[in-house]
């Protein structure tokens, strides 16, 4: 084993049993010893040749894949993986959502708000799961969620940046109502897939009261890479009585 490998085994313990578990050419040839020494010596040269491709194919599989996920996804802090990952307190959990948004499933995108400003911005999480409908039939063979319904998703926490829950004070949430007036500059980064967590950040760029009209800025995010940006317009209602 060279120096090099040994440094991909000291940095991941799964190559190093991996190795350990393979066939070593000294159990071959002490296994070996009641066979006649021509047979002996060519089966044993056979054997090791293969004992070492076998060890060193276990050792660049493990070093390669196992290493590869495992350790860019290791957190800094020494903790294990499983109690690492970000669980940020909502700001808004889902029934606080519904108590604002007129929407329900399947078309509810939005499955927790963790910061907030109002009047001025909101980050929100949608996690993205393979019981998802639309994967159904988008699409079978490779699930992708569609690019519209990440800019839906958008202009969902557009309005919770706009609409107040205690307007009306009667406990009931907003009478207020939104609806999707365009898109601008819209630009899909990256597939969204079953199993990422989709963090969409929204802020108001201009607000023309009179009209009730807002324009306003989306982008999602899975980890640090965009998948989709736009420029979002929404027209305020009021719920008619």
């Amino acid at each position: 084993i060279t120096s090099h490998q040994d440094s991909r085994i000291e940095s991941n313990p799964i190559a190093f049993f991996a190795m350990m578990s393979a066939p070593r050419s000294l159990n071959v040839r002490s296994s070996a010893r009641g066979t006649p020494r021509a047979s002996r010596g060519a089966s044993a040269r056979s054997t090791t040749r293969e004992a070492r491709h076998s060890r060193h194919a276990l050792i660049y599989a493990a070093s390669t894949s196992v290493t590869d996920t495992s350790v860019a996804a290791a957190p800094e802090a020494g903790l294990p993986i499983e109690k690492a990952g970000p669980n940020f307190t909502p700001v808004l959990d889902a029934c606080a959502i519904q108590q604002i948004l007129p929407h329900r499933y399947p078309f509810l995108l939005v499955d927790k708000v963790i910061e907030m400003e109002r009047g001025s911005h909101a980050v929100a999480v949608k996690n993205v799961s393979m019981n998802e409908q639309f994967f159904t039939g988008h699409f079978p063979q490779r699930p992708i969620m569609p690019g519209v319904l990440q800019v839906e998703a958008m202009a969902q926490v557009g309005g919770l940046v706009l609409l107040d829950e205690a307007e009306d004070g009667d406990g009931t949430g907003t009478k207020q109502q939104f609806f999707f007036g365009g898109v601008d500059s819209c630009r899909f980064r990256k597939p969204v897939v079953p199993g990422d967590v989709l963090h969409m950040k929204v802020e108001l760029i201009k607000l023309q009261k009179r009209f009730g009209i807002a324009k306003m800025k989306g982008t999602c995010y899975v980890g640090e890479d965009v998948t989709c940006e736009a420029e979002l317009m929404l027209v305020l209602g009021k719920e008619e009585s």
